[in-house]
């Protein structure tokens, strides 16, 4: 009954609600660029940390591939019962706002937890795992206030200006650790914690700034037409449209590679500095922040399900390069996987929610989006654990031309889903 709505309902309905106010030169509303201005300081706090943490654990801490896989894992997998507790409170009791900024507030903290931990991995793991809850937390309200802050057929270019402005704090982040490894690099100890330090200042005015300017878009409904509750979100996968969507995430993110493996592979190839290291995720970051926008808009456009299975393409080739599959060496197999990695990225991250939004009852908004999360998150938290044990035994270029099968296969059976009568309009299911 919900997939049969008018387009002119939603209109009307857009028109009334607190937050539907149009921003930008009419782009996208004054509240998703408050949440893209919140997005934009808390990433470049946790892209500070996210640049020089593999290379902290395995080269400072002096881990293994197993460990960090495992670490890896924990990082990933730690949001995914959270994502889904969170999303049933935030729609429960229409606190989009109050949730995603609880979620803020635990990943600025853990900053601190870093240094104070030290050297042990049962701490370092902890820190991240309570990173990444705080992340689960936060994501699927915020994408539910982009989301409920957007008419239907705008879903793709809203999520992509939303990423865009995030991704610009996530290319700020990397420069702020580089320079402080740079300043600091005969006392890499002191430079770590500096880093921490900095990401957890910068992250407290990211939740200042939700604080003071988001509005949640539904605070004062007094009506519902679905009831909310924990079933009722996972009843959201008898949809057939929003049940293919998580299948496919989650096959997906079982042959998807972390950043971090990405990179490390790359340093392993290129014998790339340490120093250097942090600026990696400069290049995918600069490709997703150009892209993000026109994918998005593209997206709406043909089909957002099948600009999702392009971005895996070009993940694809990625893995073919890291791999040794394809003869690629020293600064152009660098700045080549890094550009792919950055159009997986555009292509994929806020394509794939604004594919799924419009499936779901406003008032199970959150809870449905973070079932298909947490289906994601699952699949590539089993993603990392394999990597790392397969990178001990068969060492990284095997790995990855494993994983480039593996992911191949998953978007092949994922086009099976593109099949005649999967879709139910652009503006709807986005295919």
């Amino acid at each position: 009954m919900y997939l049969s709505e008018t387009r002119a309902g939603d209109k009307a309905r857009s028109e009334e609600r607190p937050g539907r106010r149009r921003g930008w030169r009419g782009l996208v509303s004054a509240n998703v660029l408050a949440l893209g201005m919140t997005s934009l300081i808390t990433d470049i706090s946790s892209e500070m940390v996210t640049a020089v943490l593999p290379v902290y654990l395995v080269t400072g801490l002096g881990l293994s591939m197993l460990q960090f896989g495992f670490l890896d894992g924990v990082y990933s997998g730690s949001t995914a019962l959270l994502r889904i507790v969170g999303g049933y409170l935030a729609d429960k009791f229409t606190a989009r706002k109050a949730v995603a900024g609880s979620g803020y507030l635990m990943s600025a903290v853990t900053k601190l937890g870093f240094p104070l931990v030290g050297a042990s991995v049962p701490g370092i793991g902890m820190m991240m795992a309570v990173d990444r809850a705080g992340k689960g937390i936060r994501t699927a309200p915020r994408d539910a206030l982009i989301s409920l802050s957007t008419p239907p057929e705008s879903q793709g270019r809203a999520f992509g200006v939303h990423r865009a402005m995030d991704t610009v704090g996530a290319f700020i982040g990397p420069v702020i650790a580089f320079a402080l490894m740079s300043m600091m690099s005969t006392q890499l100890g002191t430079a770590y914690d500096a880093v921490f330090v900095v990401s957890f200042c910068i992250g407290a005015v990211g939740v200042v700034a939700l604080v003071l300017f988001v509005r949640d878009p539904f605070t004062r409904k007094k009506t519902a037409r679905v009831a909310v509750s924990l079933r009722a979100g996972l009843g959201m996968l008898g949809n057939a449209a929003f049940r293919r969507a998580c299948v496919g995430a989650c096959l997906l993110g079982l042959a998807t590679v972390s950043d971090a493996f990405i990179y490390l592979a790359l340093q392993d190839r290129t014998d790339l500095a340490i120093s250097w290291f942090p600026l990696l995720p400069l290049g995918t970051t600069g490709v997703y922040l150009l892209a993000a926008v026109p994918l998005g808009g593209l997206a709406d456009r043909i089909g957002r399900w099948k600009i999702f299975l392009a971005g895996h393409a070009c993940l694809i080739g990625a893995y073919l390069l890291t791999g040794g599959v394809l003869d690629l060496r020293g600064t152009a197999l660098i700045l080549v996987v890094l550009a792919l990695h950055g159009l997986f990225y555009a292509a994929t991250d806020g394509v794939l929610m604004a594919h799924a939004g419009p499936l779901i009852p406003e008032e199970l908004r959150t809870s449905g989006l973070s079932v298909l999360q947490t289906t994601q998150t699952l699949g590539r938290s089993v993603s990392s654990v394999a990597f790392g044990a397969a990178w001990m035994r068969w060492g990284p270029e095997n790995t990855i031309q494993g994983f480039t099968v593996a992911l191949t296969a998953a978007v092949l059976l994922c086009m099976v889903m593109l099949r005649p009568g999967a879709a139910h309009g652009p503006e709807v299911a986005g295919v």
